[in-house]
This record gives structure tokens, C-alpha cells and sequence, in this order.
């Protein structure tokens, strides 16, 4: 593709990254929310119409298939495939099963959203990053956090789009695309991880410079303004990269619901999804590895030992949920009302392998005075016994510190501080629902309908059109979830979301969710089986 034709196809894409993104997710709602409200979830949904809707078109005619130019059409502003006018004159619609026709739709999606993505880190880069008086206020050091490998990414993209549009103009009927998902991932892919790795950086140095610089914070903010970026703010293209692995998993996912079974194109489905599935964990781990180290440091000078010393930092140690409970005083007989002082404070530190147990003492300091491995964690909730003893429940440490058995019952704040607590402790105690792992029952779903981003370790940030099994819920309004495409549980508020009430939908949710993680299925069993040891 020569250079004019490569910036006509930018120039001709409607939408930037984020708009599509949007719109597309918002789509996907509202026609889960049609399916939800019918009997049969085969029903047609507003973004898949029928073959007969198509244009009548004569198919006696014997004619070579036409070359498709699907980006550099000037009237793509992403509709469907099936809309196009070179699918509309060819005739194929009439020929093609109503299940082709949806998968055809969902390659269709990967490319076209690809070709929007690549537009919108062009303009972070010749809007944002190449700009001459952006550049006289950055330091080097400075533009390199904050842009990173951005230049990387846009290469990487722009190679992939090249082989997506050659691989859609070879027929008028999309072959595959998953096959070039899956080389492009195994061989080009590892630039996101070093861009999102530093995402941690250049989050901080974004608000150090709008904070220390007013002339960058001018210059910013006068670039934003510019109709280009369609009232879009500088940290959305920053974020680009990091959200289009993840969308491009899920889009992937989208393709394996639809391709046949046992079929060709299934195997390299399958492949994609799993080489996008090792990208994305890296992402994530690449983020989470920065700021727990940080934050490790930060509880290790809290902690004085009034026991013996446990070293707190490790490398494989993290931080699961931190905060205060209310200690029962006494020997069990003296439980009364009468009682001065019923409970006092107690402050837990809970890493993913340790308990810490401390009293907070002045000058932002906690005093341990017992621990316990956290395989050695039992929990039990207590009847209701009254408004005294109301979300309490009881934490038994097999061996704490001085190698004992060890009881404490505890007091939350509320019933869902109480769960989220007893779940964090105990994480293979039974909840409320039946995880959809056991495939035994049919479990409560939700559809994030609000974006939610995760204020404590143990809550889970939620994106647009997320399905998640409810896994426990509280009367004060929290949910304990797993969500299907990537298995993640936490906590998040249930107004975030909307309960999927038709069973035949949230069957058709279990099955599809089997489907594309089915090749790692024993896998995860065997993982499930070590951590229950």
C-alpha cells in the first residue's frame, strides 16, 4: 500500500478508538438487554439483521467476486458488514447460512475496530507527542515516561491492520482472521506489555507535570480543545494501547462463539484467544508488580513485632485487604451487655500467604502481636444473636505465631464488610451461589451496565457490558462476582450493574464461556485442586 493510500484509509475511518469503543459496548448491552426480555435468546438482535433484509440481488449470474476496499470506503462509519454496498450487489447474502453471516459480522468487527484504534494512536502521536511546544517543555526523561513505547505500539498496529485489510480484500467473504491474531501476538505483540508495564510511571508523571508545570497544563489543554480529538481527553489516548489488548481478547472470544465446532477455524481461534490470554495476564501482572512492591515497602516500615519478627516483603507476597475489626474482650461467659467495653480495635493486614494481627499504636504505626499462615485460616459466621453481636463472626487461626491454635471473634461494620472479610480470609469457603465452575446450578449473572473502578484490593474493577456470575450478595448493597471472560472475582456495588433474569440467556452465557476457555479446563482444575490443599 503506498503512503496516500494508507492515509486515505485513516482519513476515512469515522470513528477514533474511544467513540467506537463506546458505542460498541453500549451496543452490546442494550441487545443483551432485548435478548434478556425474550423467550428465545436465538431471537435476531438489532446489530445482527437477517439475510432478508438484504438487498434483492440476481445470483444467476456467474461473475468473478469483487475486490473488497472495506476501510478505504469513504462511507465507512462501521456499519455492518452485511450493509456494505459491494456485500449488498454480490448476491452472497442470500447464499450464506444466518450463522455465517454472524461470524463474518464479528471478523468484520475485529478489522474495522483495529483500523480505528490505529487512527487514534496517529493522533496521540502527531497531535500529542510530536508537538513543538510540548516538546520545548518536556525533558527527554520526562516524554519518554510519558509516551513510552508508544512509537512500538503504533509500528506493531500498523503491520497488523496491512495483513487484516490484504487478508478482507482477498474475497468477499472473510476467510479467517484469528490465523493473523495468532502470529501477530506470538511475534509482535510483547510491545503492549512494556507499555502498560509503565503505566504505573506515567500515570504519576502526568499528574507531577499538570501539577509542577503550568505551561504544559496550558499546552494540553489547548490541544484537547482541537476538533480532532472530539472532546476527548489526552489520558484517554494515553490508555489506548492497554484497553485494545484487552478489547481485542474479547473480540476474539466473539469470533470462537461463532465459528463452527471441531472446525479449522475453531483450533486457530482457540490459539489466538490463548497466546491474547498470556499477553493480557502480563499486562496486568506488569502493572499490579510496580505498585506492590511500593506498597509492601510502605506496610513493612508501618509494622513493629511485639512477637517474633515475620519479614514482610517477598516477592511473591501482595497485599489482599487491609483494615480495622472490633476484637470480642473476655472469656466467652462474660459476653453481656452490661460489659464495659464489649469489644476494642484490632487492625489486619491479609497478604495472599499471611495474616498479620496488630493493635494501632501513635505515629501511623501498627503493633503485631500474632500471625498465621493463611492456609491456616478457618472462619465461621455467627448466628444472629442480637443488635450487640450483629455481623460478627469467628477467625480461627490453626497455628499463629506461637505455633497454637487461636480463636478471635471479630465485629465488622456493616454485613458486607462482615463477607468480604470472611471470603478474603477463607477464599475457598463456600458462598452464597455456586461458583459456574461446578456447572452444577444455575448461577445469578449480571451485566455491568456503569463503569467501576476498584477502591480496595478485594473489589473488582468493572468495563461496560462485563458478565459476571454472582457469586454471594449482601442487603447492603455489595456483590461478590466472577466474571465469565476472564474468571477475575471481587467485590462491586450492585448498582453497577443489571441482573440477567432469563435462564436461557445465562445458560447461553455458561455454554459460550465453557466453549472459549475449554482448552484450558483441566488445566484450571488442576490449579483449583492445589489451592483447596
Amino acid at each position: 500500500m503506498t503512503a496516500d493510500s494508507w492515509r486515505n484509509l485513516i482519513e476515512h475511518i469515522g470513528l477514533l478508538y474511544q467513540e467506537y469503543r463506546d458505542k460498541s459496548t453500549r451496543q452490546e448491552i442494550e441487545t443483551r438487554r432485548l435478548q434478556d426480555s425474550q423467550t428465545d435468546p436465538e431471537e435476531s438482535s438489532p446489530s445482527e439483521e437477517t439475510p432478508s433484509e438484504a438487498e434483492p440481488t440476481s445470483t444467476t449470474e456467474s461473475k468473478a467476486p469483487p475486490q473488497i476496499n472495506l476501510l478505504r470506503n469513504s462511507n465507512s462509519r462501521f456499519n455492518l458488514w452485511q450493509d456494505l454496498p459491494e456485500i449488498r450487489s454480490s448476491g452472497v447474502l442470500s447464499i450464506l447460512q444466518p450463522d455465517e453471516i454472524k461470524l463474518q459480522e464479528a471478523m468484520f468487527e475485529l478489522v474495522t475496530s483495529e483500523a480505528s484504534y490505529y487512527k487514534s494512536l496517529n493522533l496521540l502521536v502527531s497531535h500529542f507527542m510530536e508537538n513543538e511546544r510540548l516538546k520545548k517543555i518536556l525533558h527527554q526523561s520526562e516524554a519518554h515516561i510519558l509516551f513510552s513505547n508508544v512509537l512500538d505500539v503504533m509500528a506493531v498496529s500498523e503491520r497488523f491492520l496491512l495483513d487484516l485489510e490484504q487478508r478482507v480484500e482477498e474475497n468477499i467473504v472473510i476467510s479467517d482472521v484469528c490465523d493473523i491474531v495468532y502470529q501477530h501476538t506470538v511475534n509482535h505483540f510483547s510491545v503492549y506489555i512494556t507499555y502498560v508495564s509503565n503505566q504505573t510511571y506515567q500515570e504519576r508523571a502526568y499528574k507531577q507535570l499538570l501539577q509542577d508545570k503550568p505551561a504544559f497544563r496550558e499546552v494540553i489543554s489547548q490541544l484537547e480543545l482541537d476538533p480532532k480529538c472530539k472532546g476527548l481527553s489526552f489520558s484517554s489516548f494515553l490508555i489506548l494501547p492497554f484497553q485494545r489488548i484487552t478489547r481485542l481478547k474479547l473480540l476474539v472470544q466473539n469470533i470462537l462463539k461463532k465459528v463452527e465446532e471441531k472446525s479449522d477455524r475453531e483450533t486457530t481461534a482457540l490459539d489466538a484467544h490463548k497466546e491474547l490470554e498470556t499477553v493480557v495476564k502480563a499486562c496486568n501482572e506488569g502493572v499490579r508488580k510496580m505498585s506492590r512492591t511500593e506498597q509492601m515497602i510502605s506496610i513493612q516500615k508501618k509494622l513493629e513485632f511485639k512477637i517474633k519478627s515475620v519479614p514482610i516483603i517477598s516477592h511473591s507476597r501482595w497485599l489482599l485487604k487491609q483494615g480495622e475489626l472490633q476484637q470480642m474482650n473476655g472469656p466467652k461467659t462474660s459476653r453481656t451487655l452490661r460489659t464495659k467495653k464489649l469489644f476494642r480495635e484490632i487492625y489486619l493486614f491479609l497478604f495472599n500467604d499471611l495474616l498479620v494481627i496488630c493493635r494501632q499504636i501513635p505515629g501511623d504505626k501498627y503493633q503485631v502481636f500474632d500471625s498465621a499462615p493463611r492456609g491456616l485460616l478457618r472462619v465461621e459466621e455467627l448466628e444472629d444473636q442480637g443488635q450487640s453481636l450483629a455481623n460478627v463472626f469467628i477467625l480461627r487461626l490453626l497455628e499463629n505465631a506461637d505455633d497454637r491454635e487461636a480463636s478471635y471473634m471479630l465485629k465488622a461494620s456493616s454485613q458486607s464488610e462482615m463477607k468480604r472479610w470472611m471470603i478474603s480470609l477463607a477464599p475457598n469457603r463456600r458462598t452464597k451461589f455456586v461458583s459456574f465452575t461446578s456447572r452444577l446450578v444455575d448461577c445469578p449473572q449480571i451485566q455491568c451496565v456503569h463503569p467501576y473502578v476498584a477502591q480496595q484490593p478485594d473489589e473488582l474493577s468493572l468495563e461496560l457490558a462485563d458478565v459476571l456470575n454472582i457469586l454471594d450478595k449482601t442487603d447492603d448493597g455489595w456483590i461478590f462476582g466472577e466474571r465469565l471472560h476472564d474468571q477475575e472475582r471481587g467485590w462491586f456495588p450492585s448498582s453497577m450493574g443489571e441482573e440477567i433474569l432469563n435462564p436461557k440467556i445465562r445458560a447461553q452465557n455458561l455454554k459460550e464461556c465453557f466453549r472459549v476457555h475449554k482448552s484450558d479446563d483441566s488445566q484450571r482444575r488442576k490449579l483449583g485442586s492445589r489451592s483447596r490443599q
